[in-house]
């Protein structure tokens, strides 16, 4: 049976002619939040005898919001902001001027019907809940301050309009400078099973953090720098020990830059085969990518070798200036060379035996800068750990410091960045359990 109020009825039934209507942003309604405010709207419209379903809806819609601590203006303007769909694509390779006139009415149209919707408030609903369910008083309404962090200026010009369609060719603006979709939301994204897929928790591992390898450090950063300038960067191999900070230093990259547009892509070896694929789709973004492949190394006759390479060296597609290569690897050669793959005085089975292994040794080469970290030496081990166990906070006099650090290296690992690192962490552990015991103790 239809709710009682005929002005509350006729209300509901516009919202959803409106929310059906949308053109462009339908993903904008097609996540759990948006899902069950349609879902409540209907509820509303129709509700039960004894208004039951009515009030599940609102439960449903009241918890969709505070799993994700959002209120619903807020969640309205953030999935605005990151949908993806042919206007966003377009903001971000074409100047506004050029954008064809009916996809411009369209994202109008959308945008005031956003805006209704962004009005119907979940204090609204709630009051029209209490009026057909006949409760004394009205629901918890899910309320929190607004913190649309990173998309606040834009959040606030929409909210000062009187009409949102007036606001596409700053919106066009917004996607050019910050993009759309997964990687306007995601720092770090990898590739899996075919689809980029969203890293929420990235590495926090901060540049301060490295010691050890300044000048590696440098030519990293300074080639990063011509990416995020849209320069030609060179991709990048960064070969040495195990443990000596190349992943780090890689990954530290991404908190010293993300609020640049730069942006992490982890392929692994098995989906290396995928990369000329995966370039594709970068070109044309708005943020800057490196494609990280951690401890790098090939077969004889990988396909990933194959793809690899024509990712580094380019084919007749050109390659776009908003993506490179850091791998990794702790060979240098990174194709793996036996004594049986040498060309023996009277070799029948291949008349260019030599070039084939010239090849496999030299594609290491096709990277444009290479870093060579070196094994730590005792000087530079004990370095990483002052310096990490300063950041730390721990106390601990010099000497104690520096032998048991010695002592750690020598039972586990042998010298590294790495060894450092967990020297330090399982010290702060210990110390800190300590302490905690002999504060119980006392009292």
């Amino acid at each position: 049976m239809p709710i009682a109020s005929t002005s509350s009825y006729t209300k509901v039934q516009y919202l959803q002619r409106q929310a059906a209507s949308l053109l462009l942003y339908q993903s904008v309604l097609q996540g759990e939040v948006g899902i069950a405010f349609l879902e409540l709207l209907q509820a509303i419209r129709y509700t039960d005898a004894d208004a039951r379903g009515c009030l599940q809806a609102y439960g449903s819609y009241f918890h969709a919001l505070a799993a994700r601590n959002q209120n619903w203006e807020d969640y309205l303007i953030t999935q605005l902001l990151l949908c993806e769909n042919p206007f966003t694509r377009l903001a971000q390779v074409r100047e506004f001027e050029h954008f064809p006139p009916a996809l411009v009415a369209a994202v109008q149209h959308d945008l005031q019907i956003l805006q209704s919707l962004y009005e119907c408030s979940s204090a609204s609903l709630s009051e029209w809940i209490q009026g057909v369910a006949h409760m004394p008083i009205s629901p918890v309404v899910w309320y929190k301050e607004q913190e649309l962090v990173g998309v606040e200026t834009f959040a606030t010009y929409l909210q000062q309009l009187d009409n949102w369609g007036d606001a596409v060719e700053e919106l066009a603006a917004y996607y050019r400078q910050y993009g759309s979709g997964l990687f306007a939301e995601y720092r770090a994204v990898r590739w899996q099973a075919g689809q980029f897929i969203g890293i929420r928790y990235s590495d926090p591992v901060k540049l301060s953090a490295l010691v050890g390898y300044e000048s590696q450090r440098d030519a990293l950063l300074k080639n990063t720098e011509f990416l995020l300038a849209g320069e030609m960067a060179l991709h990048v191999l960064l070969y040495g020990s195990r443990g000596s900070g190349k992943s780090s230093l890689v990954k530290s990259l991404l908190n010293e830059y993300s609020n640049r547009s730069l942006r992490l892509l982890e392929v692994s070896k098995s989906d290396l085969k995928d990369l000329p694929e995966i370039v594709e789709h970068l070109r044309g973004v708005s943020q800057k990518f490196i494609i990280f492949v951690d401890d790098l190394s090939f077969e004889e006759d990988d396909d990933a070798f194959k793809a690899l390479k024509v990712v580094l060296e380019g084919n007749l597609t050109a390659r776009p200036q908003n993506v490179v290569v850091y791998a990794t690897s702790n060979r240098r050669h990174l194709i793996r060379e036996f004594f049986v793959d040498r060309p023996a005085p009277k070799d029948n089975e291949e008349i260019h035996a030599w070039d084939t292994m010239q090849e496999k040794l030299s594609f290491s080469d096709r990277f444009g800068l290479t870093l060579t970290f070196e094994p730590a030496d005792q000087k530079t081990y004990l370095k990483i750990v002052q310096h990490l166990t300063a950041q730390a906070e721990i106390n601990i006099t010099q000497e104690d410091l520096e032998y048991q650090a010695l002592q750690w290296a020598t039972r586990h690992n042998g010298r590294s960045g790495r060894t450092a690192r967990q020297f330090v962490d399982f010290l702060k552990a210990d110390l800190t359990l300590f302490h905690a015991n002999n504060n119980t103790s006392n009292t």
